[in-house]
């Protein structure tokens, strides 16, 4: 089993910045793929950004493209989201998923690992 917390949400004004954080627990093995997720109110949950173990490359949805930057440091086993330039339509719960797979999906049914949540609202 992997447990995942994320932290770092809150309420921000559209053109700040925020960085969430994903910290992992459980089985030693650390070669999983990881990746963001968020669900706006009345949506369905879509992909962030996310980074494949087998050659550590990242993957973003296109409306996240020049502004979030996905990153992880595998010695203290915590998955990071940079968000910059922020907009309202960035609203939603975002979400930090796993698996044990090598290349990154935008999938949401092929992740089986899942964080609480945390909560990202950008005002206008």
């Amino acid at each position: 089993q992997v447990q995942l917390v994320e932290s770092g949400g809150g309420l921000v004004q559209a053109g700040g910045s925020l960085r969430l954080s994903c910290a992992t627990s459980g089985r030693s093995r650390t070669i999983y793929t990881m990746a963001w997720f968020r669900q706006a109110p009345g949506k369905e949950r879509e992909f962030v950004a996310a980074v494949s173990w087998v050659d550590g490359k990242t993957h973003y949805a296109d409306p996240v493209k020049e502004r979030f930057a996905v990153s992880r440091d595998n010695a203290k086993r915590t998955l990071y989201l940079q968000m910059n330039n922020l907009k309202p339509e960035d609203t939603a719960i975002y979400y930090c998923a796993a698996d044990f797979m090598a290349i990154a999906t935008m999938r949401p049914n092929d992740y089986d690992y899942w964080g609480q949540g945390t909560h990202v609202t950008v005002s206008s």
